[in-house]
């Protein structure tokens, strides 16, 4: 079984200086039909103006995956990490018992582009923690394991279970991710087009899948792409 969230569909916030397009319920936009995906909460594209970002706010029992497309995005915690998050790297960060933390564009004069990606981790009031890593930002032939509950292959630790995977394909290239009768499967396409399981997928579009026994893509077009295997 497929489900297929196109990008137009999407909840859509407009604020002056930040844009997002929220493909689960948040903030004002409520969707009952959309609440999430097994343990995927949130996945927000925001576009955020030069020196312009969100004060210091605070999160609790929440695994944060934050995801730079373009530009440059200044991150401050009260864990005391400072950090600039580009394009190629991702950050996870476990809010847990409590923490607080702003994040503004770190440009004064180019807009800076991400998803921002919550999980719903297997543990409450866990020991908040940070993790910022470069996975590079060239093609890929194989979708990269970039997130994991054991951090393995030098992904990033996410207290779940679930296997976070980056795939940027060039035009044509196809690959093919086997899915055990017991997981489940979220698609995001951030850029470009693709094929999946013989579904065509646009830029911001997403798909559930449960029930398959692979996933199937096929780029259309140089694509960005993140796979959440799920429980």
């Amino acid at each position: 079984m497929m489900q297929v969230r196109r990008s137009a569909e999407r909840g859509h916030a407009r604020h002056g200086w930040l844009e997002s397009r929220h493909t689960f319920s948040f903030a004002d936009y409520h969707d009952q039909k959309h609440m999430g995906f097994r343990s995927l909460r949130v996945i927000n594209e925001d576009w955020v103006q030069p020196g312009q970002g969100f004060p210091p706010h605070s999160h609790r029992d929440m695994e944060i995956v934050t995801c730079v497309l373009d530009g440059a995005l200044e991150h401050k915690d009260s864990m005391g990490n400072t950090s600039v998050i580009r394009p190629g790297e991702l950050q996870r960060m476990t809010a847990g018992r409590g923490v607080t933390h702003s994040e503004f564009n770190a440009s004064s004069d180019a807009p800076v582009h991400l998803l921002q990606i919550w999980i719903l981790p297997e543990k409450l009031q866990l020991q908040p923690g940070y993790e910022q890593r470069d996975f590079g930002s060239g093609a890929l032939r194989e979708l990269r394991l970039v997130g994991s509950r054991d951090g393995r292959q030098g992904s990033l630790t996410i207290h779940q279970d679930v296997s976070l995977l980056l795939g940027r394909l060039a035009p044509g290239t196809k690959l093919r991710h086997p899915l055990s009768p017991a997981r489940h499967a979220w698609v995001q396409v951030a850029r470009g087009a693709l094929r999946l399981n013989g579904e065509a997928l646009a830029e911001g579009d997403g798909a559930a899948l449960s029930r398959q026994e692979a996933l199937e893509l096929e780029a259309i077009d140089a694509a960005h792409v993140l796979v959440f295997d799920l429980a």
